[in-house]
């Protein structure tokens, strides 16, 4: 079950690879995430000393009153993956054109999971043709339910 999505990451990117990793929150963070607060606008996957790390996101935490002190809501958290996932994504993130960008965050039974994404980022043109054929799509869509 989706909990927070980034949506704009499919217009903005092409998605090529994705990616299941596990967080590293707090316990106010993940009960904001259940309660489908936060916002992935903008945020990215860094790979740094062997470990990757999502930077961006905005989690709030649950209840401001009974936050930790010195609480920073766009905090680096931790992305728990597998060495070789983690060797694959800062190979892709040294390759020109391309960037990790998260996609949703899910739950995975108990835990919150992320789900990434190796992504190239498009041009004006590709968005328009996206956008073109998405209302194409939806005129058939809209024909054929008329009949």
């Amino acid at each position: 079950m989706t909990l927070v999505e980034n949506k704009k990451a499919r217009l903005r990117y092409a998605l090529l690879e994705t990616y299941a990793a596990g967080l590293e929150l707090l316990g106010t963070e993940v009960k904001a995430v259940r309660a489908r607060l936060g916002s992935l606008d903008g945020a990215r996957v860094v790979v740094r000393g062997g470990e990757a790390f999502l930077v961006g996101a905005t989690i709030p935490p649950f209840q401001a009153a009974n936050a930790p002190r010195g609480y920073d809501p766009e905090r680096a958290r931790r992305l728990l993956l597998a060495k070789k996932e983690i060797a694959a994504l800062a190979a892709a993130e040294a390759k020109k054109g391309l960037t990790v960008v998260p996609i949703e965050l899910y739950s995975g039974g108990r835990n919150v999971k992320a789900r990434i994404a190796v992504a190239r980022g498009k041009g004006k043109t590709d968005r328009r043709e996206d956008l073109k054929r998405r209302d194409a799509l939806r005129e058939a869509a809209r024909a054929l339910k008329r009949r």
